[in-house]
């Protein structure tokens, strides 16, 4: 019997494939039923993200206790288990040629797992053409100990980020992560907690309503990395639903994909439950990519660097003068900032937006302030 969950639309509901319709990605939806299959049915290119957290298929050799007694709760839900390596391969390999279709092709895609499946599956994404731009090492700041002592605390999993190829012009918003890291460029070690206390979901009976619940902390940054607001993000492996809970947060679409009901009924409850943030503070510090190309001749028309300014580097070892046209000249070097700069230091390539600095009041002030100044002025 087709399952249907009603609850506010902008919330969340469940869409039983006779439901849907297949001219639109169905947004803010849980979509019950195998992801492969669910997936399928989704228009080619209509995501911008893919989250993944497939079965790590940890392959558990009888029940673990506790020094004191206490069994573990672990993962041996029938969901992780596959008869062969091969089986799992190729399902892997599945679910990931519909990621790909689906995905835009400036979308990026990430995968989640441990070492019991994350190097069969990051060999299997490059089988796939994707583009690998990172590996993220999640370090738990409170892993689980090791209860047997026979092997080193099992205290990380890996991230696999990737493009669909390597031109592909994906987002990533670079100054919001140095924001978040305090003015510091946002490193591939990620230290945070596992899901635990008031965050972690617990069923009518009381035990974890899933055993691999991610923390809400580690979704954020994910999606804050690389999404806008507005993109629509997928996560063809859904659970109690962090993907879409935080995505709802950051003002992201989301589309999730489940066949466990008792799951689905937990996310729906939780999404419904997460406020959005305001719209003014879900906005980032935007990245410089992203801007309009400024060339600096339209700073010398609008009057913000006056022809015969006086450019210096930053220990003052050359001068160059502005024209009217925009070009500088220092000694026999003419042309764009860039040309100059780099002809100075003997070098490829130059930045002449950085290299080249105005005489302030107190201190020297890099050319790219005024390009702020003026792209500002355009907002």
């Amino acid at each position: 019997m087709n399952l249907v969950v009603k609850v506010k639309e902008d919330i969340g509901r469940v869409e039983p494939a006779a439901n849907r319709l297949p001219v639109a990605p169905p947004l803010d939806s849980i979509l019950t039923g195998d992801c492969i299959e669910e997936m399928a049915k989704l228009p080619a290119k209509s995501v911008d993200m893919i989250f993944a957290d497939p079965p790590y298929n940890l392959q558990l050799g009888g029940d673990l206790f506790r020094p004191e007694g206490g069994r573990v709760d672990a993962v041996d839900d029938h969901w992780d288990k596959f008869d062969s390596l091969a089986v799992y391969d190729d399902f892997t390999r599945a679910w990931l040629a519909q990621a790909r279709r689906i995905l835009k092709d400036d979308g990026t895609i990430w995968v989640i797992g441990s070492y019991h499946n994350i190097y069969r599956v990051g060999s299997l994404l490059q089988d796939a053409d994707f583009w690998i731009l990172n590996d993220i090492v999640w370090r738990k700041a409170n892993p689980m100990p090791n209860f047997r002592g026979t092997r080193f605390t099992n205290a990380h999993e890996t991230l696999i980020w990737c493009a669909k190829d390597e031109k592909a012009r994906y987002t990533f918003n670079y100054r919001a992560m140095k924001a978040l890291n305090d003015d510091l460029q946002m490193r591939s070690d990620w230290v945070l907690p596992i899901c635990g206390g008031a965050e972690r979901l617990k069923g009518d009976d009381g035990h974890k309503a899933h055993p691999t619940q991610k923390p809400e902390s580690l979704l954020y940054r994910i999606l804050l990395a690389c999404t806008k607001p507005g993109d629509v993000v997928l996560d063809p492996f859904f659970g109690t639903g962090t993907t879409g809970a935080v995505a709802k947060r950051l003002g992201r679409k989301w589309i999730g994909i489940e066949r466990e009901e008792a799951y689905v009924k937990v996310a729906l409850e939780r999404i419904a439950s997460t406020l959005p943030l305001d719209e003014s503070a879900m906005q980032v510090v935007p990245d410089k990519r992203s801007q309009p190309r400024v060339a600096f001749g339209v700073l010398v028309e609008s009057g913000l660097v006056k022809p015969g300014t006086l450019l210096m580097d930053s220990k003052r070892r050359w001068k160059a003068r502005v024209r009217a046209d925009g070009s500088i000249h220092c000694g026999p070097n003419e042309g764009s900032i860039h040309k100059v700069g780099a002809a100075l230091q003997n070098a490829p390539s130059c930045n002449g937006w950085t290299f080249w600095h105005v005489e302030g009041d107190k201190r020297l002030v890099t050319l790219d302030v005024f390009r702020q100044d003026y792209l500002a002025s355009l907002s």
